[in-house]
């Protein structure tokens, strides 16, 4: 079984004429799998937890939509994307602020300026404050596409793989309070990337 954690490399990737065949098998499985790893926190902040596929169909669909060939400029893909991919015993995911008011975009997302700081995963009595990639908040700026991990020390996974320990993913922002409970497909899913730490 691959690790849900391992990095792409260059042979996993097929080439363009091969992934169109193959294109619409692969969308329906990654689809299926990210409605285990989509998770909303409130009606505003979904967060989808990268693995090794999600990361694999991204590269993928990348390549295809600048038909890049080239092996450096497919190498160069490999390095931005397996760098959203956890580290063992971490879990990564792509945080998406999600503004449906395109009049009020702008100033939205301003109000959201200190969402670095305010994510984070209660796993029973432990908080794990969430590690921001840097770079993509500003003073007067702030990206609505986010990327983070969550370093979970070796108590804090065994606690997350019991089932009777509660986890959840919880933002506590001036501006944007809201929690929710992993538990179900979701919780199981993202047990899997802490096993691979095992």
């Amino acid at each position: 079984m691959v690790s849900s954690i391992r990095p792409v490399t260059l042979d996993d990737i097929v080439g363009l004429e091969r992934y169109e065949t193959l294109r619409d098998d692969m969308r329906r499985r990654v689809i299926a799998l990210k409605q285990h790893r989509r998770v909303a926190v409130g009606s505003e902040i979904t967060f989808v937890f990268e693995n090794h596929d999600t990361v694999y169909f991204q590269i993928q669909e990348m390549l295809r939509a600048e038909r890049i060939t080239d092996l450096d400029a497919v190498r160069a893909e490999l390095e931005v994307y397996n760098a959203l991919l956890p580290k063992p015993g971490e879990l990564s995911a792509t945080m998406l602020i999600e503004i449906t008011h395109q009049e009020r975009i702008a100033e939205r997302l301003l109000s959201f300026l200190g969402i670095d700081e305010a994510v984070s995963l209660q796993v029973g009595a432990d908080r794990i404050a969430a590690a921001f990639e840097p770079g993509r908040s500003k003073e007067d700026k702030l990206s609505a596409v986010q990327y983070l991990r969550f370093v979970l020390p070796p108590a804090a996974r065994r606690a997350f793989l019991d089932p009777a320990v509660p986890v959840q993913l919880v933002i506590d922002h001036p501006n944007y309070r809201a929690q929710v409970t992993l538990d179900g497909n979701t919780r199981a899913s993202l047990g899997e990337d802490l096993r691979a730490a095992e």
